[in-house]
């Protein structure tokens, strides 16, 4: 069975009531709950994650910072909050070097990640092989792969490809929209996938149990 992480986020930001959607969320069923490090302060974010653990859920940054100086203030972030996993993020030696004495699985992007709503460019070989080379570096648990956001690639076939490369779980994340997307990612392989609050939960988690049927 895929997992289903429900971000907090709508438009790549935390959504201001992020504490109200997650109380909503509990009894749901759902086991992962991620949110952005744009859009809430780290006290926030603290908030959320305390109140996440509280009800048995594993907790994700992911981190979609521009620059190196953004993605190092993130990753810091990312150890004060105590969120479980970090996900993205574009400088794998800032991460493995900033979570080292964290209790943290760290996910970051393979492949060339531009812009915010990042995107996901390159060839799939290429990005197979980053997959690879990330995965095989000490620190490093999977990669956050921006599948849905390539512009040009067989969404399929380039999950196919970093599954086949990875050495640990990969994540889809971004512009997940419908279940044909899901059941393809969970026929490819894929470890789990994000959406955002416009999602239905419920009826996000009974397609990601059933897709295999």
């Amino acid at each position: 069975m895929i997992n289903f992480i429900f971000m907090l986020t709508h438009s790549d930001a935390t959504v201001p009531n992020a504490l109200e959607v997650l109380a909503e969320l509990r009894d749901s069923g759902l086991e992962y709950v991620g949110f952005k490090d744009v859009g809430a302060s780290t006290e926030q974010l603290k908030a959320v994650t305390e109140a996440a653990h509280e009800q048995g859920l594993e907790v994700m940054l992911e981190v979609v910072s521009t620059s190196a100086a953004d993605e190092r203030r993130s990753l810091e972030a990312a150890v004060e909050i105590g969120v479980d996993w970090v996900l993205g993020g574009t400088n794998p030696e800032m991460g493995t070097e900033i979570l080292a004495d964290a209790e943290v699985k760290y996910c970051p992007f393979p492949g060339t990640v531009v812009g915010h709503p990042s995107v996901l460019e390159g060839k799939i070989e290429e990005i197979a092989a980053d997959t690879a080379r990330l995965t095989s570096t000490p620190g490093i648990d999977g990669v956050d792969l921006l599948a849905y956001r390539h512009a040009t690639a067989n969404i399929q076939a380039l999950v196919e490809a970093v599954v086949n490369a990875s050495e640990g779980p990969v994540i889809a994340a971004g512009s997940v929209v419908d279940f044909d997307q899901v059941a393809m990612l969970e026929q490819a392989g894929a470890w789990g996938f994000t959406i955002g609050v416009a999602g239905q939960v419920r009826a996000v988690l009974d397609a990601s149990a059933t897709v295999d049927g």
